[in-house]
């Protein structure tokens, strides 16, 4: 029940003090809800004027007026609301807020996350280490993730300590999987995930621990966790492939070559590249295809040319082994979807590598969906923001007009025929 007087409340809800409640509520929240200093009110109307004058008991007669927050609290409480300016402020609109103390709650709460980082580095036997005060300056600069509680906060950093004194600390053991290592921090195989803030900032204690630089690609943060015998999962994520015949002696390379010899596909993990030899004949020509099953064709097919597939947006496995083609100096041509995430994915690889467009030129597109349409083969509509071709300016406009997206597949015929020395 309202504290007020039906009719009092009425009259103080009214049009003519809303703007004033308005103010008054502003200040009284910035200023630690205290009923000092004075405001003014501009262009006050009519109804305005007539009804601060009943309310200050004073005559309010110019297009202004200055109203002390002071005296506006004891006429209240001498009239017949018989509240004081926070009460009536209540009585009128939702509770204020103090935002004076809640910027003080936050500030303190923020600084508890931080003198809790502190006694846990000073507790822990990383204590005295050159690089742990590098790591807290770091970590207070750049801040607690948005959206990150300071309770979640503190746990986390407790337990990038309770990491790091493990791989860093005096008594290190020998190597262990980030899974292992993660569900004794956390509680979940997943708490050093890639992504995660705790591997960020168990990353950042690594590399500044060693002297290096903060990766800035999966492959170098799983380089970084090898420095500290962390081996990530380096199995689940694979790269498919046909036709790789790498010179090497052993017996990995000789498997691969015993694939190929029986023209069949190779699922490849980042641990077998970690170990794989993959030196390939000199100025050696790789296909880069987008989609799977044009690695099925061509070993359906008994394709001779080696091939690569980027599996959709090539993800950090597949750029791993084309960085290590490259580096023995093989030749690479690129094919994929004629879509715009297709042309963006084309942009990346070719830029990168500096490999040739393989049928994904214009003349190549307006073939492809000339012959589709008289085959009768349903129209993909070509959907999104166009991206301009690197390789050829001409491609995109040939899309927009035509509209039409074509996916590898709509091409096997032809890139079998290329895989096969048949072109």
């Amino acid at each position: 029940m309202s504290k007020l007087p039906t009719a009092t409340r009425d009259w103080l809800a009214g049009p003519g003090l809303t703007r004033l409640w308005e103010a008054v509520r502003k200040r009284l929240e910035s200023n630690g809800v205290q009923a000092t200093g004075s405001l003014r009110l501009t262009s006050v109307s009519t109804q305005e004027r007539d009804d601060l004058s009943l309310l200050l008991g004073k005559p309010v007669t110019g297009a202004a007026v200055t109203v002390r927050l002071d005296a506006l609290d004891t006429r209240l409480r001498a009239s017949a609301a018989g509240l004081g300016l926070r009460e009536v402020l209540e009585e009128l609109g939702p509770p204020l807020t103090d935002r004076r103390a809640v910027r003080a709650g936050i500030a303190a709460r923020r600084e508890h996350v931080w003198s809790s980082l502190a006694s846990a580095l000073d507790a822990s036997p990383l204590a005295g280490q050159d690089w742990t005060g590098q790591w807290y300056d770091l970590l207070r600069r750049t801040g607690v993730p948005r959206g990150v509680t300071p309770e979640t906060a503190i746990r986390t950093l407790q337990q990038a300590v309770q990491v790091l004194t493990v791989l860093l600390g005096r008594q290190r053991g020998g190597t262990r999987g980030r899974g292992e290592l993660a569900a004794l921090a956390t509680g979940s195989a997943h708490g050093l995930d890639d992504g995660t803030w705790l591997a960020r900032l168990v990353q950042r204690g690594i590399a500044l621990a060693h002297g290096t630089e903060f990766p800035g690609d999966a492959a170098g943060r799983r380089a970084l966790w090898r420095l500290v015998s962390v081996t990530p999962d380096e199995v689940s994520s694979t790269v498919l492939t046909y036709g790789l015949r790498p010179v090497g002696g052993g017996w990995r390379e000789q498997a691969l070559r015993q694939r190929a010899d029986h023209h069949a596909e190779a699922h490849l993990t980042p641990r077998d590249l970690h170990d794989l030899q993959l030196r390939l004949p000199a100025g050696e020509v790789v296909h880069i295809c987008e989609n799977p099953r044009v690695v099925e064709a061509a070993a359906d097919a008994a394709c001779v040319r080696p091939l690569v597939c980027t599996s959709g947006s090539a993800a950090t496995v597949v750029l791993t082994l084309l960085d290590a083609l490259a580096t023995t100096g093989c030749r690479f041509a690129y094919h994929g979807d004629f879509d715009w995430p297709g042309i963006a994915l084309a942009n990346r690889i070719i830029r990168r590598y500096g490999a040739q467009p393989w049928r994904i030129c214009a003349e190549d597109y307006e073939h492809l969906a000339a012959r589709s349409q008289a085959e009768g083969i349903p129209q993909l509509p070509l959907d999104g923001q166009p991206v301009s071709a690197a390789w050829d300016p001409g491609l995109a406009p040939a899309m927009t007009a035509l509209g039409v997206a074509l996916h590898e597949e709509v091409t096997l015929d032809l890139l079998v025929n290329d895989l096969s020395g048949l072109a």
